[in-house]
């Protein structure tokens, strides 16, 4: 599948069907989160995949009751380890590039899954603290993302985009 078939056709899923994930499409899965560019190549990133039915259901009640966090086959914590980036770039590392390295690591999940035909949903409403206690990690670690991932039972419509020129700005704003 091209990249940019991917970028344009995936769609924010919240309905599963109950089909697991297979092993090695799980393991690509992983692994295309692993290869996405991290600030210095600190590599903060940690991944929790959740299968437990007991585990999910605490993770989605931590995600504010969204259900379809329980209900899908797996759901991928997100993390970023935070002093492997802070060590390098202090504060700053530590408040804004821990994220967008997690995001970057996030969004190559997502693009893998849909090539692979599996369906994912980007949850960032969640207590924090809680998903932390949830999946036991660390103090150091912080959860960021939650993925829910599995076979797709309703695919959504294509959203409303703003237009190209809207939002492209040459030079200055």
């Amino acid at each position: 599948m091209e990249v940019s078939t991917a970028i344009r056709n995936r769609r924010s899923v919240r309905n599963f069907k109950s089909d697991s994930v297979r092993k090695e499409d799980l393991r690509k899965i992983l692994n295309a989160g692993r290869w996405a560019p991290s600030s210095g190549n600190t590599q903060p990133l940690e991944l929790v995949v959740v299968k437990d039915p007991k585990v999910k259901k605490r993770l989605a009640s931590a995600a504010l009751g969204q259900s379809f966090v329980a209900e899908a086959p797996i759901s991928i914590v997100v993390c970023a380890n935070v002093p492997r980036t802070k060590r390098r770039y202090g504060e700053r590392g530590s408040q804004l590039y821990v994220i967008q390295d997690t995001a970057a690591a996030a969004q190559n999940i997502h693009l893998m899954a849909y090539a692979l035909g599996y369906a994912t949903c980007w949850v960032g409403a969640f207590d924090e603290e809680k998903v932390a206690d949830v999946i036991e990690a660390p103090e150091e670690v912080r959860p960021l993302v939650i993925i829910p991932m599995g076979k797709p039972a309703k695919i959504p419509r294509e959203p409303p985009r703003r237009d190209l020129e809207d939002i492209v700005h040459e030079n200055i704003f």
